[in-house]
């Protein structure tokens, strides 16, 4: 897939502000060409009706000629975010060891499209009400599974809107979300995104099944099950499930394609799903 060495990255960010890390190796560094390449993703999706708001998507995280079109999917269906939205916005944690739940505080994320401002009060309250969620904002420094989701926010937002970055180690699932329950419910603009691929490296027919099975376990609510699974966000599609039991979302598969499907060969492929939880 796309290689590329996260500790050549700045170890810090400038200003308070998070520099791309992945520009120019998982999507576009030119803003132009960024541009295109998500708006041709975002128009080539042909959603399913949704009944209800679309207060939550599951979408991939590899790069844009490998999971672009799937994520196209699941924005299309959140799109437009609502003006002042907060979207929170969880992944995996591939470089730097996180413990729980890593969130940032910096001022804001930066793209070749321009910069998105933190929720810089909701991660302080979320740090300071959880034992489990912490500020953690080197993890945040090379990591690539929130940074690509961002120009498909942007390009999805007419109005301004703020991120809670959150990298996820292994937690306990049940104290985030019940963190996150109390934030979520005192505001209708409030987003989720969770970023996570599916299966990784099997043989294309392989692959398939597992990933069938996964995305089954999402579907039903089956969160031991979805634990269990391969896809490496398994930990905040888990406490998006929690979240979405808790507040009655209904799940919603609206795309399913792996690596042999878009742009690389079928003897070792990653899976990518694109799923919306409505609110009925």
């Amino acid at each position: 897939m796309t290689w590329f060495d996260p500790y050549r990255v700045s170890s810090a960010s400038v200003g308070g502000v998070r520099p791309p890390a992945v520009a120019g190796a998982f999507y576009p560094a030119d803003a132009a060409r960024l541009e295109t390449a998500v708006a041709s993703y975002l128009q080539a999706a042909r959603l399913p009706r949704l009944q209800g708001a679309v207060r939550a998507v599951i979408a991939p995280h590899a790069g844009y000629i490998y999971s672009g079109p799937i994520a196209g999917y699941s924005f299309s269906a959140l799109a437009p975010l609502p003006e002042n939205a907060t979207v929170f916005l969880m992944g995996p944690a591939h470089y730097v060891p996180v413990p729980e739940v890593a969130l940032a505080d910096f001022r804001a994320m930066e793209t070749p499209l321009g910069r998105i401002s933190v929720n810089e009060a909701t991660v302080e309250e979320l740090a300071r009400s959880s034992s489990c969620i912490a500020i953690q904002n080197d993890a945040h420094l090379p990591e690539h599974s929130l940074e690509v989701e961002l120009p498909f926010l942007q390009m999805i937002a007419s109005q301004d809107f703020s991120v809670v970055p959150m990298l996820m180690g292994q937690p306990d699932v049940e104290c985030v979300a019940r963190a996150m329950l109390p934030v979520i419910t005192s505001d209708p603009k409030a987003r989720i995104v969770v970023s996570s691929d599916l299966s990784h490296y099997h043989p294309y027919a392989t692959a398939r099944q597992l990933d069938a099975s996964f995305i089954e376990s999402v579907l039903h609510g089956d969160v031991v099950a979805a634990l269990r699974g391969e896809a490496c966000g398994r930990y905040p599609v888990a406490i998006l499930m929690l979240i979405a039991e808790a507040l009655g979302w209904t799940p919603h598969l609206l795309d399913y394609r792996n690596s042999g499907d878009t742009a690389g060969d079928k003897r070792q492929v990653v899976g990518y799903a694109a799923i919306a939880f409505t609110e009925e």
